[in-house]
């Protein structure tokens, strides 16, 4: 079993005195093609989002501004990962439930998915997400 729920890929930088530059590019790092990207951004205080799984779906999320802090539960543990810019990505594997919390005002989380959209494949509900977790 692996000490960390969260593995945080790096990205390129090419940061230099004029600012932040980083760089994400199909296999320099990425371990999956990227089928969709979506982002989350103008989230009203107080909200929370996520609150699922993926049957399937891998996902890379990281903040190009701002931050939000990601809570992680593979069924057994739990973590918490505050995201910000320039630290890589996050990669959120199959069967890890993970919530947004604590958005900054000015956070924009981008996130790389490895397929399209399928309602299918998403558990909303944490209780019958921790049934399948111990049943399989």
């Amino acid at each position: 079993m692996a000490d960390t729920l969260a593995t945080i890929l790096p990205f390129i930088d090419r940061s230099d005195a004029r600012g932040g530059l980083s760089i994400i590019e199909e296999g320099a790092g990425l371990p999956f093609r990227v089928r969709r990207a979506y982002w989350v951004y103008g989230t009203s205080p107080g909200v929370s989002r996520g609150f699922h799984a993926h049957r399937q779906l891998q996902q890379i999320c990281f903040c190009v501004a701002g931050s939000v802090r990601m809570e992680l539960f593979d069924g057994r543990r739990e973590e918490s990962v505050q995201l910000k810019p320039g630290m890589g990505g996050l990669m959120l594997p199959p069967m890890l439930w993970h919530e947004m919390h604590d958005f900054s005002a000015d956070c924009v989380l981008t996130v790389l998915a490895d397929a399209e959209y399928d309602e299918s494949d998403y558990i909303r509900d944490r209780d019958q997400f921790i049934r399948h977790v111990h049943s399989s």
